[in-house]
């Protein structure tokens, strides 16, 4: 099959190669995989930044294809069903653990930049009727997690969120809150995204390059009520004023780390106001598929950027990790 492997952890260290085919093990399917999706730890990895990385690698975690073969004892499933593999096989659900997060595709094991991926049918989730497989293969880290910012809330109509940026994950809380009638503000440093943004219904918008201390202004725009959930996707940078700008009782839902992931924090807002704060990796298969079906039931779809083809690998991961120019997602299709 032909692939794509990182030889290295470098942004020039991408080489298309062809390597056997995989066979489907018991418990297990074959996948044709159609596209990819790059998060921030794809970068990450690929620039030396995240533990774990053995080269070379078949890169990128997530990814979207159809079922072309079933191994022994699969039920459930058959050949041509359009599915998205979750990118931590073993996290079939409830709470995280060390055994959960030790199997990371695109990082332990082979990722979405192939012809065929073989990984266990039990990690598989069907991807909704409306999307097409470049759509699919945005959901796995970064839909599941905005849908886990969404759940940690209990957010109810009415609820005030603040989404930082516009990133993958921060469209999806952006779309994900709306959809459980709450009123989004959204945060972000091009006057362009903001308007992008508010078409699709945000309802206040706050450029932070312009006003640097963007916490007391979401505190203004909200009539100083604050966010009942913060969607902190930045990290040390941006954490201390997430937490001024959030509600008495709020959630500070942190995923991010682009910004740095040290910061000196004052305890005392989250002490007087009881805030949460609350990590997140990601989650499981069983979060995967809760996020795919309020997709479907609401026909959101995911916001692409930009589609690279797999031979632009190279130039979609210097996109990404030339920060601030994309907007939701951005793709490379086979």
């Amino acid at each position: 099959m032909k692939a794509i492997q990182l030889t290295a952890p470098a942004l020039d260290a991408f080489r298309r190669t062809e390597l056997p085919e995989p066979k489907a093990a018991r418990g297990e399917v074959l996948l044709r995989l159609r596209a990819a999706s790059l998060n921030f730890v794809d970068v990450a990895i690929a620039t030396g930044n995240f533990p774990g990385a053995s080269f070379p690698m078949i890169p990128v975690a997530d990814g979207a294809g159809e079922i072309a073969a079933l191994g022994d004892g699969v039920d459930g499933w058959k050949v041509g069903e359009r599915v998205v593999p979750h990118f931590m096989p073993n996290w079939l659900g409830g709470a995280i653990t060390p055994h959960n997060v030790a199997a990371l595709r695109g990082i332990s094991l082979p990722g979405s930049l192939a012809e065929y991926v073989a990984v266990p049918a039990s990690s598989l989730v069907a991807l909704p009727a409306h999307l097409d497989f470049v759509h699919g293969a945005a959901l796995p880290i970064a839909a599941t997690t905005a849908w886990n910012a969404v759940r940690s809330a209990q957010l109810r109509p009415g609820a005030v969120v603040l989404v930082l940026g516009t990133g993958g994950v921060s469209i999806f809380a952006l779309q994900f809150a709306k959809a459980h009638g709450a009123t989004v503000v959204l945060a972000s440093s091009s006057d362009d995204k903001l308007e992008r943004a508010r078409q699709l219904g945000a309802d206040q918008l706050t450029n932070y390059r312009a006003t640097p201390a963007w916490d007391e202004e979401v505190l203004r725009l909200t009539g100083g009520r604050g966010a009942d959930l913060v969607v902190e996707t930045v990290g040390g940078a941006t954490i201390a004023r997430s937490l001024n700008a959030a509600a008495v009782g709020g959630t500070v839902f942190t995923v991010g780390f682009v910004g740095g992931t040290a910061a000196p924090i004052d305890l005392l807002p989250i002490i007087v106001k009881a805030l949460r704060i609350v990590g997140n990796n990601t989650g499981s298969v069983a979060d995967l598929a809760e996020a795919a079906r309020a997709i479907a039931a609401h026909r959101i779809v995911p916001v692409i950027d930009r589609v690279f083809d797999i031979e632009e690998t190279a130039a979609a991961y210097a996109e990404l990790a030339a920060g601030g120019r994309h907007f939701g997602k951005i793709a490379i299709a086979h």
